[in-house]
């Protein structure tokens, strides 16, 4: 009875440990910015507090479906974004937690605008502003749609 106990819990642990939470872009507006002055630019950027909802978040292996966009393959710049490339971030729609930067462990062949599945572990970045508040670390993609191929 006590290696049945052991064992149970062994799986349970190693389940909540290693297995991947679906999140949505819904969960990622749990982040309120305000503007902090960086001295070293200079300028002042948003700068985000993150909710508790998304703290717990941080250092887990997350699953969320977006847009691609391969920003600059040379400088290995990946981006999910809320939208496609003509409604993203950078167009002035939606804010900085519509975006994630992308690290990945291997070069995608994803096509810009390709909506993807892609799994990391998720990184909460407030003071770097050379990167993303959201980073998704050791990616995997999966494409979901097949009419960007």
């Amino acid at each position: 009875m006590k290696n049945k106990i052991l064992i149970i819990v062994f799986f349970l642990s190693y389940y909540l440990c290693f297995s991947q939470q679906k999140i949505t872009w819904k969960d990622l507006t749990q982040v309120k910015f305000t503007e902090k002055f960086f001295p070293a630019y200079g300028e002042s950027f948003l700068y985000p507090e993150f909710l508790p909802s998304v703290k717990d978040l941080e250092g887990k292996k997350v699953t969320i479906t977006g847009y691609f966009l391969n920003v600059d393959p040379k400088e290995k710049l990946y981006i999910l974004s809320k939208g496609p490339m003509s409604s993203c971030f950078f167009c002035g729609v939606g804010g900085p937690e519509t975006a994630i930067e992308l690290q990945f462990a291997y070069k995608p062949t994803f096509k810009t605008d390709a909506i993807v599945s892609i799994t990391g572990v998720l990184k909460l970045n407030a003071d770097d502003i050379e990167h993303f508040n959201y980073i998704l670390e050791g990616c995997k993609g999966q494409l979901i749609n097949k009419n960007n191929l």
